[in-house]
C-alpha cells in the first residue's frame, strides 16, 4: 500500500473516530436535557464566562455541559431498568446505595455522586460572591480556625487529594463543620452527611488555565465562591432541609 493510501486511511479513521466521539457527546447533552428523563441537567445561572480569570469559560462549558451532562445521560439510561433511583431524593439514595441492583450499583455510585457533586458546585460559585457573615462566619471561626486557616488547610487537603476527587466542608444538624476528602466522585452524602461546599479538583477543572498546577487552582477558586449562597445552605443544613 502506498504512503498516500495509508494516510488517507489513516485521516478518515481519525475522522470517524471524531465523529463517533461528537455523536456521543450529543447523545449525552440530549439525554441530559430530554423533558421526559427523570434526571435533569441543572443549567447554571450566571454566564459560562463570569468566574474569569479564575475559571475559564471553555472549561465552564466543557466542565457543565460535557462531563456533567453525561452523568445525567447515564442516570437515565440506569433509571429505564431501575426507576426507582429516581423516586427518591439523591441524597437518599446515595446514602443507601446497598438497596440499588448490585448490576448497576457502581455506575449510580459514580454517576449519581457525581450529579450530586456537580449540582451543589455550580450552585456555590457565582460572581461577587462577598464575604461569609453571620452564622457562617461565626461557625468557620469556631470549627475551622477562621477564614484564613479555612483556605489554608481546605488547599492543603485538596492539593493532598492523589488523582481525581474532590475536598468538602461538611455541615451537620447543628451547624458543626469539618473538611473531608473523597476519591472520585464520592460524597459525603453517602455517609449520610450534609456538604456545606466543596471544590473539584478532577484535572477536567482546571487543567485547560492551570495545567498541573493544582495549588494555583485551589487558591485562585475562592475568589468564585457565592457566601450568599453558602450563608443558604447552612441555614438549610440546621433546619434539616439541605439535600445535595
Amino acid at each position: 500500500m502506498s504512503s498516500i493510501s495509508r494516510r488517507h486511511l489513516m485521516i478518515a479513521a481519525g475522522g470517524i473516530a471524531t465523529a463517533a466521539v461528537s455523536d456521543r457527546l450529543a447523545f449525552a447533552q440530549a439525554a441530559a436535557t430530554d423533558p421526559a428523563a427523570p434526571f435533569k441537567l441543572p443549567p447554571l445561572t450566571y454566564p459560562g464566562n463570569a468566574l474569569e480569570p479564575h475559571i475559564d469559560a471553555k472549561t465552564m462549558e466543557i466542565h457543565h455541559d460535557k462531563h456533567h451532562g453525561a452523568y445525567v445521560a447515564n442516570l437515565n439510561t440506569f433509571a429505564k431498568d431501575a426507576p426507582q433511583i429516581a423516586q427518591k431524593p439523591i441524597e437518599h439514595v446515595l446514602a443507601n446505595l446497598g438497596d440499588v441492583p448490585e448490576a448497576i450499583r457502581t455506575g449510580v455510585r459514580n454517576n449519581l455522586g457525581g450529579h450530586a457533586n456537580h449540582t451543589m458546585f455550580w450552585q456555590i460559585m457565582g460572581p461577587g460572591g462577598g464575604k461569609p457573615e453571620g452564622e457562617v462566619l461565626a461557625a468557620i471561626d469556631r470549627d475551622l480556625g477562621g477564614m484564613e486557616k479555612l483556605q489554608t488547610d481546605f488547599n492543603a487537603s485538596g492539593a493532598r487529594q492523589f488523582g481525581s476527587g474532590w475536598v468538602f466542608v461538611t455541615v451537620t444538624a447543628a451547624g458543626k463543620l469539618a473538611i473531608e476528602n473523597r476519591p472520585n466522585q464520592d460524597t459525603p452524602l453517602m455517609d449520610n452527611k450534609r456538604v456545606l461546599f466543596g471544590n473539584d479538583v478532577w484535572e477536567h477543572a482546571y487543567y485547560l488555565t492551570y495545567q498541573n498546577r493544582r495549588p494555583d487552582y485551589l487558591k485562585a477558586w475562592w475568589n468564585t465562591v457565592n457566601w450568599s449562597e453558602i450563608g443558604k445552605r447552612y441555614a438549610a443544613a440546621k433546619a434539616g432541609t439541605l439535600g445535595v
